[in-house]
């Protein structure tokens, strides 16, 4: 019981938050088995425990701890509540199909967005979140909106919707961090600020201090993509922006984002997208 696994959703698109609720179970009485909801469901415990259980995992969720049921899979009673038990329930949405799960070391992926993505929101399936009377707070808020007309209380419902998933966000207070993920994050930050610049994973490796190898191991794990692999479509995503944007010749673009020569430049861009930058640059043109 209580196993463990890492729910990742790529951002964009984000989240959003669909309702709130409030609801208490007696002794003997127990959570209603579902399968393929469609939506995801957040458990808040505020008193008692709840025993759940998703295809072949279980918990026991206590006061002060949460548990995200996934859209796609079979939720079910594990036994019924022993006293009384006290949780909000909050569902929301995130575009994309559904993929696999893996073990209690592994991220779960929902779906694969397009690469130009913000952020990556990483949340622990089972968790016991240190701001635990915040969120609280936030989701007696969230019920009580619920009562209101929702025009009036849109866009305060999506913001305390967006900072309860912060609280969950295994980035909040780095302390439970991975080193695998810390690294990660370092050589993305590296990467996007020095993108301009000739890079290698040996000039990687001295910046950062760690052995290439394992630098490239920690960005396959995290981000599925080799650094340089990375490096090269923000490059291009950046080359994007800059023909759309900017007046400039392409060879100007081509050496602002890291080329040496605009030919090669021109080529990997058609690669990348399907057409020549000139064209890219033509179909938003007035």
């Amino acid at each position: 019981m209580n196993t463990q696994r890492r729910i990742v959703l790529e951002t964009p698109p984000l989240p959003h938050y669909i309702v709130t609720g409030l609801t208490t179970f007696r002794p003997g009485e127990q959570h209603p088995s579902r399968r393929n909801l469609g939506l995801y469901d957040l458990l808040w415990v505020v008193e008692g425990a709840l025993y759940i259980g998703e295809d072949d995992m279980q918990w026991e969720v206590t006061r002060g701890q949460t548990l995200l049921l996934l859209p796609d899979r079979f939720h079910y009673a594990v036994k019924p509540c022993d006293t009384d038990t006290t949780f909000y329930w909050m569902h929301f949405g995130f575009g994309g199909a559904s993929g696999q799960a893996e073990s209690s070391s592994g991220p779960y992926y929902p779906s694969r967005n397009a690469w130009d993505n913000p952020y990556t929101i990483r949340l622990l399936q089972y968790a016991s979140p240190p701001e635990f009377p915040i969120a609280e707070r936030h989701l007696g808020k969230l019920l009580d909106y619920a009562r209101k007309l929702r025009h009036d209380t849109f866009w305060q419902e999506q913001q305390l919707f967006m900072e309860l998933l912060g609280l969950l966000d295994e980035r909040f207070g780095d302390e439970g961090q991975s080193p695998v993920l810390k690294l990660a994050e370092k050589t993305e930050a590296y990467l996007r600020q020095h993108y301009q610049a000739p890079l290698t994973n040996e000039r990687l490796s001295e910046a950062l201090h760690f052995h290439p190898n394992y630098i490239v191991r920690c960005m396959k794990e995290i981000y599925r993509r080799t650094p340089m692999e990375y490096l090269h479509t923000y490059r291009m995503e950046q080359a994007k922006l800059l023909l759309v944007k900017t007046d400039w010749p392409v060879s100007k673009i081509a050496e602002h984002v890291g080329f040496q020569f605009a030919p090669y430049f021109s080529s990997c861009f058609k690669q990348y997208t399907g057409i020549s930058p000139l064209k890219f640059r033509k179909q938003y043109a007035s």
